[in-house]
């Protein structure tokens, strides 16, 4: 099911891509707005694959908005506009809909939509197949998945590496591990130890909770993991 929303100060426009999307059976709505300040409220509260944005609305145009936001879902441009093709598609948009927008011409650019995404998603998939390293412990190499990884932790002059298979020990510091780990997927909590963002359940103070290990946050570096951890995923009020 693909996750959408539409952002259009029409009523009629938005109301007939909410018709439409009601047709369309994997297709899910989760939200409207008239203008792109309300699309920043809906990411932030939603999950969402798939936007419908108009161009020509108040306060901010939705081409503007596109340039200065680079992390957005895809977007499907819908517009009453030719003009704005060009600059459309050079922003790398799915689809360009022209106003009024048939249920043929909107169900054709939901299955471009649909086929993308299932296509990104294979590739991550196979990209976290493949993401894989080898570590020595006593007289063999143990190969691991990083997708698997839990959480590091250092003892003396060795790391144990804890993963959702199991535990590994080997030979190494935590200076080398980390400059081998991607900087977007795991984070530094303490001295000690460094967490994989994806496995945090829990936050407290002081601890993070991972598959019932519990890691320390420590003072030093409580303020960066925390922003990194919770990063943009914090629902405020």
């Amino acid at each position: 099911m693909i996750q959408c929303c539409v952002v259009d100060d029409e009523p009629l426009a938005r109301e007939c891509l909410i018709n439409y999307i009601d047709e369309i059976d994997f297709l899910e709505l989760k939200g409207t707005g008239s203008n792109p300040m309300e699309l920043d409220k809906i990411l932030a509260k939603q999950q969402v694959d798939l936007i419908f944005l108009d161009i020509q609305m108040p306060m901010m145009n939705g081409i503007d908005f596109l340039k200065s936001n680079k992390s957005l879902p895809p977007v499907i441009f819908t517009t009453a506009y030719p003009s704005y093709a060009l600059e459309g598609y050079q922003l790398d948009v799915l689809d360009y809909l022209l106003k009024p927008i048939t249920l043929d011409r909107f169900y054709q650019a939901a299955v471009k939509a649909r086929d993308y995404l299932a296509l990104m998603t294979q590739k991550q998939e196979q990209a976290a197949e493949n993401d894989y390293f080898f570590v020595k412990c006593d007289n063999k190499y143990e190969k691991i998945f990083l997708n698997e990884v839990l959480f590091i932790q250092a003892q003396q002059n060795y790391v144990v590496i804890y993963t959702e298979q199991g535990k590994y020990m080997t030979l190494l510091n935590l200076k080398s591990v980390s400059e081998n780990l991607p900087s977007d997927q795991f984070v530094k909590t303490h001295k000690s130890f460094i967490v994989a963002k994806k496995h945090v359940q829990s936050i407290d103070n002081s601890e993070a909770l991972i598959s019932k290990h519990r890691i320390p946050i420590s003072r030093t570096y409580r303020e960066e993991a925390m922003k990194k951890l919770l990063g943009e995923r914090l629902w405020k009020r």
